[in-house]
């Protein structure tokens, strides 16, 4: 672990701005691009699964969304000017907004187009409000965050149940949707379980960076069990090019639909609060305050990375937790470490070969660790609800258990507001703005004040914690 301080001369750099030698630097880089890669390529091939895209065009997704992945990591760690909180932070493709970009991808007139317009519209969105933020916390303190959080988990599980299956229970054929021969085979449903017990097995048994890769273990466990039981396919592999440039708007140029951008801009705001927590952590862990113009500058950095992404063809962007605690693990506090691996990610991204390898792996082994990805969004919704007072203010149960039903109409009842007005069944048909607008209303209407006055208190607490330098 380095020191507090690093002299040089009658000159202090923090440990935070130390510049290693550039051989630890690249063995403590690619440690960091290790421990995110799994859930990194696993946003882009889920969503391109999902919305029935070629081998070419998942390939094509997966290697954007690297190339990206590093451009946000380095304008994070550095910073340029205004942007960047100037910490050891890994940033990565969020699992949050999956939902609402599968529901926009798949939807006849609108594709991706509209979700790349939407994912712009949302970082011009995270931009424009970062430094307001901190007042915009009132509105959801822990009961209304967590609410949504386990509604986003929840939801993502019947993709990743379908996905351990062997794909969608039904597909599009020449004379229209007919049933999947895949799903359900036994033989799929095992090598999901297995991949499930060996990502299970290594967080029970293994500490360290190997508990930090254990998702990607799981995946390549089970990638070389169906290799050997022939079946992965790697049509297009050879005829790929070694070396290919991430050009813009591959799908097409960008449109807009209101009601996507409305629901990405939500999903930011979560991602925005979420943010903060991560980023008052790593300061507790480099040990360097952080104050309000630096959460500014963190929290901008998201919406550029939406931005870059929707330019790119990738999606929104986040800090990745797991990264957090390599930093806590290692005891390496140079953010320089992780400019490092954002410029290893750029390389990847950059090199097709490696990224139709990844989208040669068959749904079913993504299925496998897509449950414990996705159960881990919803217990991560869990653990913020577990702040929340349940005993002496037992209105809370009311707002969990209200916006987490209507939140989840249109996961079990997908005709449920089939014959609303058409804009208000595209507002109500999408479960997690639903949920989201139930649980912040619910919230003002039985709590109200106390809302606001136990948001302030949390804010007043991380001040008083991080505030002094």
């Amino acid at each position: 672990m380095t020191n507090a301080t690093n002299t040089r001369g009658a000159t202090q750099v923090h440990p935070v701005d130390e510049v290693l030698p550039l051989h630890k630097m690249a063995a403590l880089g690619l440690q960091h691009v290790l421990v995110m890669y799994a859930g990194a390529i696993a946003v882009p091939l889920i969503i391109g699964g999902a919305l029935k895209l070629s081998k070419d065009d998942i390939a094509f997704l997966i290697a954007a969304d690297l190339f990206c992945c590093g451009i946000v990591t380095i304008i994070q760690s550095m910073g340029v000017g205004k942007v960047g909180i100037r910490l050891p932070m890994m940033m990565g493709v969020t699992f949050t907004a999956i939902a609402p970009i599968i529901a926009t991808g798949s939807t006849p007139g609108l594709g991706m187009p509209a979700v790349f317009g939407a994912v712009m519209t949302a970082g011009v969105f995270t931009l424009l409000v970062a430094p307001y933020v901190g007042r915009m916390v009132r509105w959801f303190p822990p009961v209304v965050t967590g609410s949504v959080v386990l509604i986003i988990g929840v939801s993502l599980m019947r993709v990743g149940i379908n996905w351990a299956a062997g794909g969608n229970p039904t597909i599009h054929g020449p004379s229209g949707p007919m049933p999947n021969p895949a799903y359900g085979v036994p033989l799929h449903i095992a090598i999901s379980g297995l991949v499930l017990l060996v990502v299970l097995a290594i967080i029970a048994w293994c500490k360290g960076f190997l508990a930090n890769v254990a998702v990607l273990i799981g995946i390549g466990a089970g990638f070389a069990l169906s290799l050997a039981l022939g079946k992965v396919s790697f049509d297009g592999i050879g005829s790929a090019q070694w070396v290919r440039v991430i050009t813009p708007f591959h799908f097409g140029w960008p449109t807009l639909d209101l009601m996507t951008a409305l629901t990405l801009c939500v999903v930011m705001l979560v991602i925005m609060i979420e943010g903060v927590g991560q980023f008052l952590a790593l300061s507790e862990v480099v040990d360097k305050p952080v104050g309000p113009d630096d959460i500014a500058r963190g929290l901008r950095a998201d919406g550029v990375g939406a931005i870059v992404g929707g330019i790119f063809n990738t999606f929104t962007y986040t800090s990745y937790a797991q990264n957090v605690g390599l930093v806590q693990v290692t005891g390496v506090r140079s953010r320089w470490v992780c400019v490092t691996a954002g410029a290893m990610l750029m390389v990847l991204g950059c090199l097709p070969k490696l990224a139709f390898l990844a989208a040669s792996i068959p749904q079913f082994v993504l299925g496998g660790a897509a449950l414990v990805m996705f159960g881990m969004v919803a217990a991560t919704g869990v653990r913020i609800l577990g702040h929340v007072d349940f005993v002496s203010n037992r209105k809370n149960a009311y707002v969990v258990a209200l916006s987490l039903g209507l939140g989840m109409i249109p996961l079990v009842a997908d005709r449920f507001f089939a014959q609303l007005p058409d804009l208000l069944a595209k507002f109500c048909q999408n479960g997690i703005l639903l949920g989201t607008l139930s649980a912040v209303l619910l919230n003002l209407m039985l709590n109200g004040r106390d809302s606001k006055a136990e948001a302030q208190q949390e804010a007043q607490r991380r001040q008083h914690l991080h505030g002094a330098a």
